[in-house]
């Protein structure tokens, strides 16, 4: 397989730049004002000329002149700052708006895998301090690119229509300036990719340590979390001072040798060849123009570190950009299923895995028909109902929906067939009915929100809210027990009214007279669906239609309750140990 190279700095910061060409106006406005801010400063030097001679003959028309010209200059100079500053700022936190958009969009359709490779913590943080390194690449580094660059461009101009012969001269060392530019910006990029390795590493597990504050205090893991957040900041410390010291090392080296070009510039100033009759106007403009690109200069080169973490942040935002997002190449997209669900001879592998972790699946659910899966801990349950909505992409065999292939349905469509309440229940920092009503349901008028809650048996807790079904619930919930979040899953996905429901260890949180309440609420919703159980506890497992009993990743049992225990098999041997409470 041919390996695919990296981009190069160039490509990199080109494609980056490419995000400005919606905004050309704005970016053109503030190139003309640092066209005129460089104007300016190329003015300021050639007008020490006209000084020494109004000094040598004073006058009042003179007076007024250099008045006019003083005040000109800095106005030129005040009004290029503004339109330089301002427009390339504004073109720059468009294209932070643009990345970051895009970052996230690309998120919310990247496949699981892709999630299981990468923590919570690295992807915040791409969208945050890496997308604000890309800002300062974008916005003070064109400026001071553009503006510096282009009043060196003016003062050199300036100095070879003095003097050519001083001017090359002056210009000599500029390959040693370049060398010097070229070393510092390759350290700097290598060093940028690892501050934001660690800074991704500081916000995944400061992240951590505060979503699990309670089991860190319970179990006295303070200083585990204090050793570990020092660990990964002590990293970003040393490589943000490698960072500094490469700068501190290269700013003054460059000022050395732009000052020994003027040193050289001041000794053969005295040598009446090169001098070839310049008079004393001149010369003090001459070496005005020379002392005052010594700034530009500086500004110029000492923004690489800028333009290099900007790089190698662009490069790990554009990684996420370009990939691939889960497959969706289905054209079916039916209204509503009847919900027959067959699996032939289905086999899935997690990436990178040399043996499935499900083999040979065989197994034809009816529609309406509920079907419970029991088994041991990673015995495949949980594996095998996320390759119905297509979370993962199963490796062998097929699955169908009601005899279609579910990779021809649109993932949109597929989806759509199908509510999910699982253990690990998910709810936002919204209200009680933003979180029942929540993405395309959120168009269910109050009365159907109001009655899926009390179908979930959750209006009990709902009404003694301070704001019934607009109070603020907090961080995933955070305001309420347990159940209640649980209840408010169930609610959401009695909302959904999908002809597919899979539960997975839904009642797991609930106390065992909550649990009767919802059992009630889920048999009257469970009617006329296809529904697939994961559960522990016998009062889910009992009821249901069929239960198949997965060992390994394979189904080795299959049959009603009764059935299996007179078999005296897997399931005999599960309910004798207790994985679930006595009916």
């Amino acid at each position: 397989m041919t390996a695919v190279s990296e981009p190069s700095n160039w490509q990199t910061y080109k494609r980056l730049l490419s995000y400005a060409k919606p905004f050309w106006l704005a970016f053109s406005l503030a190139v003309i004002g640092n066209m005129i801010y460089a104007g300016a400063s190329t003015a300021m030097a050639a007008a020490m000329e006209v000084v020494i001679a109004a000094i040598e003959n004073p006058s009042d028309r003179n007076r007024i002149f250099l008045t006019a010209l003083i005040i000109g200059v800095f106005a030129m100079r005040g009004l290029g700052t503004f339109l330089g500053q301002y427009f390339i700022q504004y073109v720059g936190r468009q294209i932070i708006h643009a990345l970051r958009t895009q970052v996230f969009d690309q998120l919310l359709v990247l496949p699981s895998r892709f999630y299981d490779d990468h923590s919570s913590g690295h992807l915040v943080s791409k969208m945050t301090f890496n997308v604000e390194q890309v800002a300062d690449a974008t916005t003070n580094a064109v400026t001071i690119l553009l503006r510096e660059g282009l009043t060196i461009v003016g003062l050199l101009s300036f100095m070879f229509y003095t003097n050519w012969k001083l001017t090359l001269i002056f210009i000599g060392l500029a390959p040693l300036i370049g060398l010097v530019v070229s070393f510092a910006s390759k350290r700097f990029r290598k060093i940028s990719l690892r501050i934001q390795n660690s800074m991704g590493d500081i916000t995944h597990v400061a992240s951590e340590a505060i979503s699990g504050y309670r089991v860190v205090r319970i179990f006295g893991g303070e200083r585990y979390e204090q050793d570990r957040f020092y660990d990964v900041s002590q990293r970003n410390l040393k490589q943000s001072l490698k960072m500094a010291s490469t700068k501190a090392i290269s700013v003054p080296i460059v000022q050395l040798l732009v000052a020994v070009s003027i040193a050289a510039l001041v000794w053969l100033m005295l040598a009446p060849e090169i001098r070839n009759g310049m008079t004393t106007g001149e010369l003090v403009a001459f070496i005005t123009a020379a002392s005052t690109m010594a700034k530009p200069v500086r500004q110029v080169t000492s923004i690489h570190d800028q333009i290099q973490k900007g790089v190698a942040a662009a490069y790990d935002v554009f990684q996420t950009v370009d990939e691939v997002p889960e497959p969706d190449g289905g054209d079916h997209a039916p209204g509503r299923v009847e919900g027959q669900i067959a699996l032939n001879h289905v086999c899935f592998r997690y990436r990178d895995q040399l043996d499935d972790v499900l083999h040979d699946i065989n197994v034809t659910i009816p529609a309406g028909q509920s079907v419970a899966l029991v088994g041991r801990s990673g015995s495949g349950k949980s594996t095998l109902v996320s390759l119905l909505p297509r979370f993962y992409e199963y490796t062998g065999g097929e699955i169908t929906l009601d005899d279609v292939p579910i990779r021809d349905y649109t993932l949109r469509a597929l989806r759509d067939q199908i509510a999910l309440v699982t253990q690990n229940v998910v709810l936002f920092n919204d209200t009680i009915a933003a979180n029942i009503a929540y993405g395309t349901l959120s168009q269910n008028d109050p009365d159907a929100i109001r009655n899926a809650a009390a179908k979930a048996h959750a209006l009990e807790f709902i009404d003694r809210m301070p704001e019934g079904m607009d109070t603020l619930i907090g961080d995933n919930g955070v305001m309420l027990s347990g159940g209640q979040r649980q209840r408010l899953a169930i609610a959401r996905a009695l909302l959904k009214d999908a002809p597919i429901l899979i539960l997975d260890e839904a009642t797991s949180a609930l106390d065992t007279e909550s649990e009767r309440h919802i059992q009630e609420a889920l048999n009257v919703v469970m009617e006329g669906r296809t529904t697939l159980v994961i559960a522990h506890r016998l009062s889910t497992i009992e009821k249901a239609d069929r239960i198949l009993v997965m060992d390994g990743g394979r189904i080795v049992e299959s049959g009603r309750h009764s059935e299996l225990l007179e078999a005296g098999g897997v399931y005999t041997q599960l309910h004798q140990t207790g994985f679930g409470e006595p009916a």
